[in-house]
């Protein structure tokens, strides 16, 4: 049989499959006639099809051990629902890489999906995607996809609020229901939850029509839908239906009413597949996985590819460095951030609820430099032309409504003053304006996004209309008034809580200003709402929020990639979610999640094969001398010991080296030398431990000590002595600055402090600089598999900036030396030791909690 007669038969197996199932179109090309050789090529190639898509590197998944898929992805020419997504994505401008990333990973995901002709099924798989980063038009994919294929109910539970609820059922009916009138029917409507109709079975009886239900997570509406559902009876035996679970981690998960009643919800179907879409999958990745009743993604993870032109947390607070990566590749953070200094912050929020009742906002200065900004940033949007036509500025310190509710007159008040000066040409306000404009633009130049910079005086000319047409919207669920961006263009600052913390897309997002604090990782990163999409703004967002804030989400940033690059490390065969855990980092003053949500939680942990560890900050305040000596004692005796113990090397410039060290010298020097509490990965006691593990294991009991020095023609650094004959000139190390406003508090960051060249410091190569992360870590495995590599580092104490941007002197309090550390750790080859990360107290931390009671309510709809 020829190739063009198996394509040909494959063609037909197709269209029978999509109105069975894979295996009865396969009985009915036999009961056709094909004879068993044609059977077995049509079988081998969709097995091929289907491994092929399953095993798509992007997006990284795990699946259930032995799950079997079936989809081959859309047929342009027969399918409806699919090629109308396309063609809307394609008129928005979404670019040609990111429609074919979203056709990826939507025909992914709908391959892990039962076939809906199954007699029956129960799939439960989770998506994790970014905050604002277009989960909902990848679930709005995987809808087309089913439908296409034959899935007939579906059911979005799009998170608690009113707000989000219809801004999802918006845009569901726009781009599925008008896009193919007839096809599909809408059992809620941007108006109205569910609302229970009459005769639920003639719903349910009628063919070739889809059903669209926008739900959502509410005790009230729930009960409604699960007792309409069971009055359809048997007919629901025939109904394939497929359950999206828009930000799955938000009251699905260890709820008393909520949970169940989802799951009573679940129940009513023998043919049902459900998936969570969640950029925080903390809560839902801790779900103990032996308990059925539960949420637990059973079956498949998948784990959305970053779109391209999207800002997320490293971006905007830059991040740690993960195994295997390479300093000179990973992005520090654009200066975005602004600081609000503490002594404000009573004058932005109540200080505890007692104090919420007799609280009035004043004008804090960040509080007028944040609305100035959102001012001057929206008329030079207007100057520039195109991009998203609304602008918004968002303003939460709590969730309390009466203190919103406060904020509105102290803003129209800043409004009526700045048209009043506008308008009187105040020069002292327009030199001011004109400064900020100036100082701003410079610090984050338009050019670095391939943006157009903007003239002051051009922006000028439209300011007094963006301050006019300014809103101020109070958005919360108490509140009558909405950011409504489907009547045209919007101008607005909105304050609010929760109701803009979730799922809720503030369309043109500018300008920023946080300070409420809260105790979760999955909380605090869905307030970021200033993630997303920046076309022809990129460098004008910008924020104002608490140093303290601006550190956890750098924390955050970490935790994000380091989760995600766990998903991606077990695709490996035999790796399924019931048998792998990702690991998710503990921070000292935040939860994972909330308590309740982490009963069957273990202790997670952390391995350091293949990893770089450095030490990052320092504390170069007044009292951090002693701290200094300390380290530099314990450095200058670890060289001591090497000395003695180890074997010197004939150095090459500044640098000496000494190898076969014991272990047991390395332990000391970290019983010694303390890394500063901010560097996340560099905390003595569990590396010690780690150490301790991978001897036990027969690894690790020898090190290579290295100390690297000014090597740099015509360094002019002074001189280090360690003993022990060995000196070195000192290295510089200038600290990042800190925003302006405030008062540096201490703590210096120099972000980097090693090179690739001095982690192959005790290595044969003559191009080390030249080798990637990746490359050291194989020559490390070939060359020195079981050692690792200690640098030491005399970094000169006032250590003033050469030509790096955004830099300051490090200005240390010692006239000796600030000694850093990196350690280099060997990649381990089979289960690497690991050290556990202990949950902090949270009991003592005086920071909010989501307000839980909204899921509560009776619905008001």
């Amino acid at each position: 049989m020829t190739d063009g007669q198996v394509s040909k038969i494959y063609r037909i197996f197709l269209k029978y499959a999509d109105t069975s199932s894979p295996r009865e179109a396969l009985d009915d090309l036999q009961l056709m006639g094909q004879p068993p050789e044609m059977i077995d090529r049509i079988r081998e190639r969709h097995e091929a099809e289907t491994v092929r898509i399953r095993n798509l590197e992007e997006p990284p998944s795990v699946w259930m051990d032995g799950r079997l898929t079936w989809y081959t992805g859309p047929d342009m020419a027969k399918d409806r629902n699919w090629p109308a997504i396309r063609a809307s994505m394609d008129r928005k401008g979404f670019g040609v890489d990111n429609i074919e990333s979203v056709d990826a990973a939507s025909t992914k995901v709908v391959a892990l999906l039962d076939h809906p002709k199954q007699e029956s099924y129960r799939t439960r798989g989770l998506v994790v995607g970014y905050v604002q980063s277009g989960k909902t038009t990848n679930f709005t994919a995987v809808m087309a996809k089913a439908a296409d294929r034959g899935y007939k109910l579906f059911i979005v539970l799009s998170g608690i609020h009113n707000t989000l609820r219809r801004q999802t059922q918006t845009r569901l009916a726009g781009d599925l229901v008008h896009a193919n009138p007839g096809k599909w029917y809408e059992v809620t409507n941007d108006r109205h939850d569910f609302v229970p109709p009459g005769n639920p079975k003639a719903f349910f009886a009628a063919k070739d029509q889809h059903l669209l239900m926008v739900v959502k997570k509410n005790a009230t509406v729930l009960r409604k839908l699960r007792n309409w559902l069971a009055s359809a009876g048997e007919y629901l035996d025939k109904c394939p239906t497929l359950i999206i679970d828009d930000e799955a981690d938000q009251s699905t998960v260890a709820t008393t009413k909520i949970n169940p009643l989802l799951f009573d919800v679940l129940n009513n179907f023998p043919k049902v597949g459900y998936i969570g879409y969640t950029a925080t999958p903390f809560a839902n990745l801790l779900i103990n996985p032996a308990d059925e009743n539960d949420f637990y993604p059973r079956d498949f993870i998948v784990n959305l590819p970053q779109p391209s032109g999207y800002h997320g947390t490293e971006v905007l607070f830059g991040r740690e460095l993960l195994p295997g990566e390479d300093a000179s590749t990973l992005d520090g953070g654009y200066d975005m951030i602004r600081t609000v200094p503490d002594a404000e912050i009573d004058e932005l929020k109540p200080r505890n609820k007692k104090e919420a009742t007799d609280f009035h906002p004043g004008t804090a200065h960040s509080l007028r430099r944040a609305v100035e900004w959102f001012w001057l940033a929206t008329a030079a949007r207007r100057v520039r032309g195109g991009g998203n036509p609304h602008s918004t500025m968002l303003i939460h310190t709590t969730t309390d409504t009466v203190v919103h509710d406060r904020f509105k007159d102290p803003l129209l008040d800043l409004r009526m003053r700045m048209l009043r000066d506008l308008d009187d040409g105040d020069t002292t306000l327009l030199g001011r304006l004109r400064t900020t404009w100036e100082e701003e633009t410079r610090r984050v130049p338009a050019e670095d996004f391939d943006e157009t910079p903007v003239a002051f005086d051009a922006l000028l000319l439209h300011l007094q209309d963006v301050v006019r047409e300014t809103r101020v919207i109070i958005d919360n669920y108490r509140s009558t008034d909405r950011l409504d961006y489907e009547s045209g263009p919007v101008t607005a600052i909105a304050v609010g809580g929760n109701t803009l913390s979730r799922g809720l897309t503030l369309e043109g997002l500018i300008s920023s200003l946080f300070v409420r604090a809260v105790s979760a990782y999955d909380t605090l990163l869905q307030m970021g709402r200033w993630f997303g999409y920046r076309n022809h703004y990129g460098d004008l967002p910008r924020i104002w929020m608490t140093d303290e804030l601006r550190e956890w989400f750098a924390h955050l940033a970490t935790v994000e990639a380091e989760m995600r690059q766990d998903i991606n490390r077990y695709m490996n065969p035999g790796v399924t979610p019931l048998n792998f855990a990702v690991r998710l980092r503990t921070h000292p003053k935040m939860s994972i999640t909330t308590k309740a949500k982490m009963t069957s939680a273990v202790k997670a942990a952390a391995a350091y094969g293949g990893l770089l560890v450095e030490s990052r900050f320092y504390d170069v305040s007044p009292t951090g001398g002693e701290w200094l000596a300390r380290n530099a004692r314990a450095a200058r005796d670890l060289v001591a010991a090497a000395v003695r113990s180890g074997v010197g090397t004939p150095s090459t410039g500044e640098s000496a080296l000494f190898t076969g060290v014991p272990h047991d010298d390395v332990l000391d020097f970290l019983a010694a030398y303390a890394f500063h509490e901010r560097s996340s990965d560099g905390d003595s006691r569990r590396i010690a431990e780690y150490i301790r593990r991978r001897v036990r294991q027969g690894s690790l009991g020898r090190w290579s000590v290295g100390v690297v020095g000014n090597s740099m023609e015509g360094a002019d650094t002074k001189r280090c002595d360690f003993g022990s004959g060995v000196d070195v000139r000192m290295v510089r190390r200038a600290r990042l600055h800190y925003d302006a406003d405030t008062t540096f508090d201490g703590v210096a960051d120099i972000k980097t402090l090693s090179s690739r060249r001095d982690e192959a410091l005790d290595l044969a190569t003559d191009h080390a600089s030249s080798l990637t992360r990746k490359d050291l870590l194989a020559l490390r495995g070939a060359q020195r598999p079981t050692e690792g590599l200690v640098l030491l580092y005399p970094i000169e104490p006032r250590s003033e900036p050469a030509r790096l941007k955004n830099r300051v002197a490090l200005a240390a309090p010692t006239d000796d030396v600030v000694m850093g550390v990196a350690l280099v750790f060997p990649e381990v080859r089979g289960r690497d030791s690991e050290v556990e990360y202990m949950s902090a107290d949270l009991s003592q931390v005086d920071v909010e909690v989501e307000d839980g009671s909204v899921l509560e309510q009776q619905d008001d709809e």
